[in-house]
């Protein structure tokens, strides 16, 4: 029994090292794992204060796009921050140090007095590609190092051995698009006679300058595809930070009030969005008007970001924004546009009922209003996109769904005799309908993500609808898949006609019903549609960029 014990004990210690051991590598990859998770959530803090606390416009990137260089140790990055104003980029470590040594673009000049010119801002390193010296007109950023300059206002590159003392103080032309930039020099003059409460504005450089038309940029960040936020950056590095807003964080109301402070009828407004998101700016400009603001009301161009851009269409901004136009083509295009006018409607629904106490809705359409069943595609499109917001970030995505909802009104036909619910006049006069499902009112051109629909299949003389001619197209359709065959001009919609004002009596049942994208369920009501106002809208033919395409193409 003795001799057992001690064989126990002795197998026992000789298990302790091997407790021991077994411990330790089970604690040590935690204890490692815990310490680098608090190291790093402690670094993540104190950059997160670097960059709330500075004037520059920094991001945090795990992976440059393109080879980069630290501008305080010059060594090689892959990964670290960048300014999103003046284009400087950084390493982790370095980060404290460019923020204190780097001055970023400035907004407004401090103490400028009358200046009506200033010097460049010579940024070093990290040049565009295929950028060429202003002074030799060779290539510049070619070596691997951090090497040669750049201005954050004209855009201008230079390289090392080129830059001279002259350069570095002559005054700044800002470049191409000077045009359409605000000088940090102007703000400051506007803001001194403000608070002096003088108005004569027409003295000031470059107010007084003929083709001088500062545009301003509202992104939604939100809308489509999500490619706001690369567009703020690269509007930020072209224009002055103060004409670039993020319509998530700052109102178009608010943002708009910027056009006091510039030239009358001078400005032009890119909206970086869907259509929703331009009726919203097309609201705080009609805002404007009511403040007795009219002569600062701007013209706007879009940049379309949405899934559908009906509107965007028609005004010959295209069907959708992938970032397959470099954003220096945008501002172009925006300089070169016409001016248009575009009428937008007063859409009032007032529900039935002697003892309804309720205000009728009041709805502002810019591009078409429905009943049936494209409006019950797009109530459960966003009854889909509210439960599960994450899953919509792409315009892809979003067809599919809407593609999906539409399939399935072929099977169910949740609308069907819609001719014997509801009554419509146009301009009081009554019209018989024929056996529908969905009736359509027309604004503009396009209609469900790129269909001309009042068109069809162009088979027939029926005149080119206008958005700017007091008249509204009223259509009516025989169920989705009469929708779908219009899309692809397999088949023409049910003309009802053109009218100046609309109404339409929805006597039973509850119906979907929608303007512009935006639906609900309706039951009995008068729905009465008239003329309420006209927007200043930018058109683009296109034209010119095809003709430089040809050009680049030539050569």
């Amino acid at each position: 029994a003795g001799m057992e014990g001690s064989g126990d004990a002795s197998r026992a210690a000789a298990d302790w090292p091997l407790a021991v051991w077994t411990l330790c590598s089970v604690l040590l990859p935690v204890l490692i794992t815990a310490w680098c998770s608090f190291q790093r959530s402690r670094r993540q803090l104190l950059i997160r204060d670097i960059f709330r606390k500075s004037k520059h416009d920094w991001h945090y990137t795990d992976l440059f796009g393109q080879p980069s260089y630290c501008c305080v140790c010059a060594q090689h990055i892959l990964r670290g921050a960048f300014c999103g104003c003046c284009g400087l980029r950084v390493s982790e470590r370095c980060l404290k140090k460019a923020d204190q040594r780097f001055l970023c673009k400035e907004i407004m000049m401090r103490g400028a007095g009358a200046a009506s010119s200033m010097p460049h801002h010579w940024i070093r390193g990290n040049v565009p590609l295929c950028s060429c010296c202003v002074v030799c007109k060779q290539q510049c950023g070619t070596q691997p190092k951090l090497c040669d300059y750049r201005c954050v206002w004209c855009q201008y590159t230079v390289h090392d051995e080129c830059m001279v003392d002259c350069l570095r103080t002559e005054d700044c032309t800002f470049g191409e698009f000077k045009d359409l930039i605000i000088p940090p020099y102007y703000l400051s003059t506007i803001n001194q006679m403000r608070k002096e409460k003088r108005t004569n504005y027409e003295k000031v450089a470059p107010y007084c300058r003929k083709h001088w038309m500062p545009v301003m940029v509202l992104a939604n960040t939100r809308s489509g595809n999500n490619m706001g936020e690369i567009l703020l950056g690269e509007f930020k590095t072209l224009l002055n930070p103060v004409q670039v807003f993020d319509l998530s964080k700052i109102a178009p109301a608010k943002a708009l009030q910027l056009c006091t402070w510039l030239p009358c009828n001078a400005v032009r407004v890119l909206v970086c969005g869907g259509d929703g998101t331009v009726g919203w700016v097309l609201d705080a400009i009609d805002e404007m008007k009511i403040k007795g603001q009219e002569r600062y009301i701007p013209q706007v161009a879009i940049l379309p970001l949405g899934t559908g851009n009906d509107l965007s269409n028609t005004l010959g901004w295209g069907a959708g924004y992938a970032g397959e136009v470099p954003v220096e083509q945008i501002l172009r295009n925006v300089m070169e546009a016409d001016g248009v006018k575009l009428d937008r409607w007063k859409v009032q629904v007032t529900n039935k009922g002697y003892y309804n106490l309720r205000k009728p809705k009041v709805f502002t359409m810019n591009n078409y209003f429905s009943i049936g069943p494209d409006a019950l595609m797009a109530l459960n499109f966003h009854a889909h996109r509210e439960k599960t917001p994450s899953l919509f970030s792409s315009r892809i995505i979003n067809k599919a769904v809407y593609f999906f909802y539409g399939t399935k009104d072929c099977l169910v036909q949740e609308c069907k005799d819609l001719n014997k619910k509801v009554e419509l006049e146009l301009d009081g006069e009554r019209i018989e309908l024929p056996n529908l499902e969905g009736i359509i009112v027309l604004n503009i051109g396009y209609w469900g993500g790129g269909c001309r629909l009042w068109e069809g299949m162009g088979d027939e003389p029926y005149p080119l609808a206008r958005h700017d001619d007091g008249l509204l197209e009223v259509v009516g359709v025989h169920g989705s898949f009469h929708c779908a065959q219009i899309q692809v001009k397999l088949a023409n919609p049910v003309r009802l006609g053109q009218a100046h004002t609309v109404r339409l009596i929805l006597k039973s049942s509850k119906m979907p019903m929608q303007v512009d994208g935006e639906p609900w369920a309706q039951g009995p009501c008068t729905v009465t549609i008239t003329h309420k106002t006209h927007a200043l809208m930018l058109y683009h033919s296109g034209e010119q960029t095809d003709d430089d395409d040809a050009s680049s193409l030539s050569e």
